[in-house]
């Protein structure tokens, strides 16, 4: 069985993700602990105890969810000596790239918490409140069909595809307006579009300023080779090199994350040029990759780790 970690990115935050593997795991306590410091505050009691608008914010969630699936991989190591190492492949969705990178050696935790808090200011300060906006293109849609209503869209203002999820849901961002005419292109597709509650057009072109911010953040980082390769937002291929981690990082701040892509190749067979994945481990909060997988290949296994009883039941299944 060929396995393939992945990473869960902003919209899966619950308060009170990550408390019952820091409760049972000291190896997962030590990453809320080393985030914290990383950070200079408390970032573990807004997790645990503090309100969900307050976690939501971009510039809070992006660091938070890292923590998450950062205890967990931590945890399912030292609890049931399953390693990252074990795996094919990592992959993240968005700001989960980083999460897959530091689960895989790539970064440090405290590095990846800084990049995140880093990353989240600058996509909110990209562009002012009110000037971007994102949405899903929900039921009869793929990526061709989105693309049409964003060209469409994009007579009125800025409007491109941000996240190829799977057939089914494809999101969309830009200018508010440019958003606002891909929606009423849409509907009149008999596409149902929906208004996403984002504090910032992310995915889009009009993140460039936050993309200079972190080609600077990015260059003074650390990055290592990953003790697996990781499947890049970006390309939907897999990277190992540091050279290409960091451009690639910077180049995802406005490019599209293709997810559906790099989730079948890795499901696709080697004879087919694939990475021949044939089991997905959601690693993190919620369950919202576990979904799309199973819609982007039906045939291939899913599995979230949450709670400990998950890390548990997982280590079984593999031996």
């Amino acid at each position: 069985m060929s396995f393939a970690f992945i990473f869960p990115g902003q919209g899966s935050q619950a308060v009170g993700m990550g408390k019952e593997l820091a409760d049972a795991f000291p190896a997962a306590k030590a990453v809320f602990d080393e985030v914290d410091a990383a950070l200079g505050e408390k970032l573990s009691d807004l997790i645990w105890s503090g309100s969900i608008e307050t976690l939501t914010l971009t510039a809070n969630a992006q660091p938070a969810l890292m923590a998450v699936s950062l205890a967990v991989a931590r945890a399912l190591e030292a609890g049931f000596g399953v390693k990252i190492s074990q795996a094919a492949y990592v992959a993240g969705h968005s700001l989960g790239e980083y999460s897959a990178l530091a689960a895989a050696g790539a970064l440090s935790v405290t590095d990846a918490a800084k990049l995140l808090r880093k990353r989240g200011q600058a996509m909110q300060a990209a562009a002012p409140a009110g000037t971007g906006a994102m949405a899903a293109l929900i039921g009869k849609v793929d990526v061709e069909i989105a693309e049409i209503i964003a060209l469409e869209g994009s007579a009125a203002g800025t409007v491109v595809v941000a996240n190829d999820n799977n057939a089914g849901n494809v999101v969309i961002s830009g200018s508010k307006a440019g958003v606002e005419a891909a929606i009423a292109a849409a509907k009149a597709k008999g596409v149902k579009a929906i208004s996403l509650p984002v504090s910032a057009p992310f995915h889009s072109p009009l993140m460039a300023p936050a993309a200079v911010e972190m080609e600077k953040a990015l260059a003074a980082a650390t990055i290592n080779r990953p003790v697996v390769p990781v499947v890049a937002n970006v390309t939907a291929r897999p990277i190992s090199e540091p050279v290409d981690i960091r451009r690639l990082l910077v180049e995802q701040v406005t490019g599209r994350v293709r997810w559906r892509e790099s989730v079948q190749w890795m499901a696709e067979s080697p004879e087919k040029g694939g990475g021949g994945v044939t089991k997905f481990v959601e690693t993190g909060a919620g369950k919202q990759l576990s979904g799309m997988v199973k819609r982007n290949a039906p045939e291939a296994e899913t599995v979230a780790l949450n709670v400990p009883a998950d890390l548990e039941a997982f280590a079984k299944s593999i031996g």
